[in-house]
């Protein structure tokens, strides 16, 4: 039974491991002042592009461009992250009915 078990364990482990290479895949985009600045992250929370609008720097000051800057990164990693526990916990759903065997039920 301990063998099953790990064996088990094992395949949870490469099933995590396949699903987080495929969050690198999977891209999530966020916009701010109206798309004046734009940032692309996939759900492994590695940010893949900004973009910044040229008619912001005419109306904003560097302060306010990289308060602007921040406020899109972090929208586009809580978003990341929310995909990232979407797909991880289908994962451990998938798994939780070939562990539920091993207790007796």
């Amino acid at each position: 039974m301990f063998g099953d078990f790990m064996g088990k364990i094992q395949e949870a482990q490469k099933q995590m491991e396949e699903t987080k290479k495929q969050l690198s895949n999977i891209f999530v985009d966020s916009e701010v002042e109206g798309g004046l600045v734009k940032v692309k992250a996939d759900c492994n929370l590695k940010i893949i592009n900004i973009d910044i609008s040229d008619q912001l720097f005419q109306n904003k000051d560097k302060q306010e461009i990289e308060d602007l800057v921040i406020l899109a990164v972090n929208k586009a990693i809580e978003k990341a992250k929310e995909t990232q526990e979407v797909e991880m916990s289908k994962v451990a759903q998938g798994m939780l009915p070939n562990l539920g065997g091993l207790f007796g039920k």
